[in-house]
């Protein structure tokens, strides 16, 4: 009598061990990132990732280490300064959960345009996103990162308040070469406190924001003045920031 082939029942064990293994990772890192996104809604980001990388750069250019910055309070911000903010980099900020559609497709519609070789990617991120990138991820581009930034950006959507979120934005943000947030940007390019921002001066702030090592706010191109112009001209029909 014929014996019958023996079924291969190692395969399913192993693959059943892996799924386990990868449920506990997943469900680790869930609870392990919920805690911390929790504890920075009371507690302020010390450092970001962003800030590490910038000094590595400077070392390997043998330039000394630079972080200037100083945390002032939501309420403290100069109102001018939030409404530049939200009027150049995310209109609809009060608005949405997080992610702001339309400019993400015409984002990629625009980007799709250039072609991959072009250098210039146009983004579609709300604060919301730059917030999460900056205070939990570290910096470059991939999918891999921009998965955990949606993550992360829904978990900070839930677990804070926009003002929170507009708060930490404004003080982690880089806005030049070793600084970062508005009071070091205020008290470096005009020489007082972020609490006293006039409105050209806010809009001439955020006019930078999406390149701060390139642009300088004291020496503002053509180009960083019409930016400057639009922003201001967003600001009045923004009106004011209810919250």
């Amino acid at each position: 009598m014929a014996r019958k082939p023996k079924k291969h029942t190692s395969k399913r064990p192993l693959f059943k061990r892996i799924a386990i293994a990868v449920g506990k990772v997943m469900l680790w890192f869930f609870i392990f990132s919920f805690i911390w996104v929790l504890a920075y809604r009371f507690i302020n980001p010390p450092i970001t990732f962003l800030m590490v990388q910038r000094n590595w750069e400077r070392k390997a250019d043998g330039k000394p280490a630079k972080i200037k910055k100083e945390w002032v309070k939501f309420e403290e911000i100069s109102d001018n300064m939030k409404r530049a903010a939200v009027s150049a980099e995310d209109q609809l900020f009060l608005k949405h959960m997080g992610f702001d559609i339309k400019a993400i497709e015409k984002a990629y519609k625009s980007n799709e345009k250039q072609g991959v070789k072009k250098k210039k990617i146009k983004g579609g991120s709300t604060i919301s996103q730059q917030t999460a990138k900056n205070v939990f991820l570290w910096p470059g581009r991939s999918y891999v990162r921009k998965a955990f930034e949606a993550y992360f950006t829904l978990l900070i959507e839930v677990l804070w308040s926009k003002e929170r979120i507009l708060e930490v934005y404004l003080n982690v943000i880089e806005m030049g070469d070793g600084i970062y947030g508005a009071e070091a940007a205020s008290q470096t390019y005009f020489g007082h406190s972020c609490r006293k921002m006039k409105r050209s001066e806010a809009a001439l702030i955020a006019a930078c924001f999406p390149n701060p090592l390139r642009w300088n706010p004291n020496k503002a191109t053509s180009y960083i003045q019409h930016r400057k112009y639009l922003i201001m001209r967003n600001m009045k029909r923004l009106g004011p920031l209810d919250f």
